[in-house]
């Protein structure tokens, strides 16, 4: 059996589609949304237009770029959850509407699932079982892979996700957005012991961000106060000395986990796990605790249709479709 499966990613501001055969990613066709920058974050109605504007150019692009016709796939797969619900609507649709007329399946995909599986695109790939700490703008969680369809979320954020942190500190000190990416890059010129801020400690493996934003917001009122240009004079090592606390946050807990476990296979997933100061610090810890550290490329970290492919390749195999029943479930969880 050499499936060849066309997938779709709608959930939030990129529109990408992907072709995978028997395992292999032939095509990862992505088309950003420029729109959104104007107003600082998300518009999800702008998002939806935008979605309805790219998705048959994408799909033409990744049907061509992998050389294969339509006529040569086995089915279409599209990310059901979690997400935006009108960006999810357009790819739900195209997708079930295409399948139904080449009378082929749908698959339905989880997306904080698929960023996991992004590990299986490209080697090395982790053995089973291992931790994957899956963090984004809209998640953060410690997930128990079992196999490629049976994953438990062991801890998660109770609050905010540490993504929403990154860009809502970027936002309080002006930075342009997309804010985290901006924040990282004046991190790496800074000095992370500059400032100290609280790191979170909740029960369990369980996260929570809130404070911290409030401690950053509080910092930064009284320092401007007695200095109206405290922020742009420190800019680096404000970057540098919160990104510090929020991967020394992160990271605390996945230890915890590794060590409860007994699991010394560790990856990391999701739009964060493309900032270079948690990247480089995974590394640092990998030879401190014995890991095996697993890193996707960055093309793979923020949203993309390859890793929906993937995920699709797996439940091809186990026969897992969906019907012409199914909906978008912005909410959806592991």
């Amino acid at each position: 059996m050499n499936p060849v499966i066309l997938a779709i990613e709608s959930s939030c501001d990129e529109t990408s589609a992907s072709v995978i055969k028997d395992g292999k990613v032939l095509s990862n066709i992505i088309a950003t949304q420029a729109v959104h920058e104007q107003y600082g974050g998300v518009v999800p109605e702008l998002a939806s237009r935008a979605h309805q504007q790219n998705i048959i150019p994408v799909v033409s692009q990744a049907l061509l770029t992998a050389n294969v016709t339509k006529s040569e796939l086995s089915a279409v797969a599209f990310t059901r959850g979690p997400g935006l619900l009108g960006a999810l609507l357009i790819g739900c649709s195209f997708a079930k509407s295409f399948a139904l007329g080449l009378g082929i399946p749908i698959i339905e995909v989880n997306h904080m699932q698929a960023h996991i599986l992004a590990h299986f695109i490209e080697d090395p790939k982790p053995e089973f079982p291992f931790l994957c700490l899956t963090v984004s703008g809209g998640h953060t969680q410690i997930v128990l892979v079992k196999s490629p369809l049976d994953m438990e979320v062991i801890g998660q954020t109770t609050d905010d996700a540490v993504g929403e942190a990154f860009d809502k500190t970027a936002k309080m000190l002006g930075l342009p957005y997309p804010g985290g990416p901006m924040l990282d890059k004046a991190a790496a010129l800074g000095n992370p012991k500059a400032f100290a801020f609280p790191v979170g400690n909740m029960p369990g493996y369980d996260y929570s961000f809130s404070g911290i934003k409030t401690s950053v917001l509080y910092f930064l009122q009284k320092q401007v106060k007695e200095n109206p240009a405290f922020v742009q004079e420190n800019i680096n090592d404000i970057c540098a000395s919160v990104q510090f606390t929020l991967i020394k946050t992160l990271l605390k807990k996945l230890v915890q986990a590794s060590k409860d476990l007994n699991i010394n296979q560790i990856a990391i997933a999701g739009g964060v796990s493309a900032n270079s100061g948690l990247r480089h610090t995974l590394q640092e810890y990998a030879k401190k605790y014995n890991w095996q550290v697993y890193i996707p490329a960055f093309q793979y970290c923020t949203d993309n249709a390859a890793m929906i492919a993937m995920a699709a390749h797996f439940q091809f195999l186990e026969g897992d479709f969906a019907t012409q029943y199914v909906s978008p479930e912005p909410r959806m969880k592991i």
